[in-house]
């Protein structure tokens, strides 16, 4: 429960909230195109061929399909995708692919967000260079901890090679459990090193939120009055009032 279940519920606060929202899979494991019930929709396009194919007479218009919620459309991909890595290594601006694809919608949505891999290869500094911010999910687990080193140190890299306006826009603590000593602790630390970006929502391990993926729907269209829905409702009126 954390930059998939982010990505699916915070989209779909946005769009229930009347933002316009543009929601991307590049995670070849597809489970926010899963998640929020797009999947087993038949279509001829996918993200993978916008990226790999980049035939002239297809664009991110025919690759989005509707979800449940009127403001919200979805560019879903399939496994597919973890190919991409492999056929992109020898392309020509190669990192710029994804930013490109976007461009003619970019103005349409007042929100994109874009569910990248766990990894950091190709796939995501993709997502980095088209993204003008960073959402970092971190669960209150001492091991999420170790990977977030690596990330900033991407994040910088990128800023400063490929996408100048990068910045971290916010880091959404998840998979909270007050009844350990542990999460405490991993809030106080992330909140200390990044005072400005935390949010003050915090996502607490709620069950409800686990199974609402396998029925294809977000929390709000699941069970739109637990804990967690609580939660991302809040959390999308943070991202909102942050502009």
């Amino acid at each position: 429960m954390g930059k998939t279940t982010t990505a699916i519920n915070l989209a779909t606060y946005l769009a229930a909230a009347g933002r316009k929202v543009l929601l991307v899979d590049i995670d070849p494991q597809a489970n926010t195109s899963s998640g929020i019930g797009v999947l087993k929709q038949k279509r001829q396009y996918t993200i993978y061929d916008l990226l790999v194919q980049q035939q002239d007479n297809v664009s991110i218009f025919d690759v989005i399909v509707p979800s449940p919620r009127r403001e919200l459309v979805v560019a879903p991909c399939t496994v597919d995708l973890a190919a991409a890595e492999i056929e992109l290594v020898g392309a020509l601006a190669r990192e710029q692919r994804l930013r490109q694809i976007l461009e003619p919608i970019r103005n349409r949505c007042d929100y994109i967000l874009i569910d990248c891999p766990p990894s950091l290869g190709l796939l995501t500094i993709n997502a980095l260079v088209a993204a003008d911010g960073v959402l970092i999910p971190i669960q209150c687990e001492y091991l999420a901890l170790e990977g977030l080193t690596q990330l900033l140190n991407t994040i910088n890299i990128v800023k400063k090679q490929l996408n100048p306006s990068l910045s971290v826009a916010g880091v959404v603590l998840t998979m909270f459990d007050p009844r350990t000593r542990l999460a405490g602790e991993i809030v106080r630390e992330v909140r200390s090193h990044f005072p400005e970006e935390a949010f003050q929502t915090i996502i607490s391990r709620n069950i409800r939120l686990s199974e609402a993926p396998s029925y294809g729907q977000a929390i709000l269209d699941y069970d739109p009055t637990s804990p967690g829905a609580m939660a991302y409702r809040a959390l999308a009126e943070e991202v909102m009032a942050r502009g």
